[in-house]
């Protein structure tokens, strides 16, 4: 019986060798695959959460490590020390990281990406939202109007990131 057993197990693993990535891109070779650039720490959560729910519920969320993914959809242009992702159902979430520690490449915009940190909510005066407002717009390079923030709460919900994975496109050999 033993044997019978490693005997199935050896089966099972050289049929599964011809099921490995060489042959799938032999039998693909217009289609391409997403060729992923780690950033900082990179993801080691297996599970990801909903930007959705994060937004839904940040109170259930606050302090937690989490792994989000979507499309970058906005890159800090002064320094590299945010992006924006957005969910296929169109929610937004920014992740922070600290400056100069990681730097997001512009050429990000566009990709898929999976990021990892901690959830934060950030309460601000209206003071300080119109001055953060401001410099985003400066950041951007774009018109400042400030009756563009709207009315409290000015509240922010963010990760700070420890790390992403950011796929570009590339030709499958």
């Amino acid at each position: 019986m033993r044997n019978r057993c490693r005997l199935t197990l050896i089966v099972l693993a050289v049929s599964l060798i011809g099921c490995g990535p060489s042959s799938l891109n032999d039998a693909q070779d217009s289609v391409t695959t997403p060729d992923w650039a780690t950033f900082g720490k990179g993801v080691t959560l297996e599970a990801r959460t909903s930007i959705g729910d994060i937004l839904a519920n940040p109170e259930a969320f606050k302090d937690q490590i989490v792994a989000v993914e979507g499309q970058v959809v906005g890159v800090c242009a002064m320094m590299g020390c945010w992006v924006e992702l957005e969910s296929d159902s169109k929610q937004r979430l920014r992740i922070k990281v600290d400056d100069g520690v990681i730097v997001f490449p512009q050429e990000a915009q566009g990709s898929q990406a999976v990021a990892q940190g901690k959830v934060e909510l950030l309460d601000f005066t209206p003071e300080e939202y119109l001055e953060k407002a401001r410099h985003e717009a400066e950041e951007m390079d774009r018109e400042f109007d400030p009756a563009s923030i709207g009315d409290p709460p000015y509240r922010e919900v963010r990760i700070f990131g420890s790390g992403a994975l950011v796929a570009a496109a590339r030709e499958a050999s």
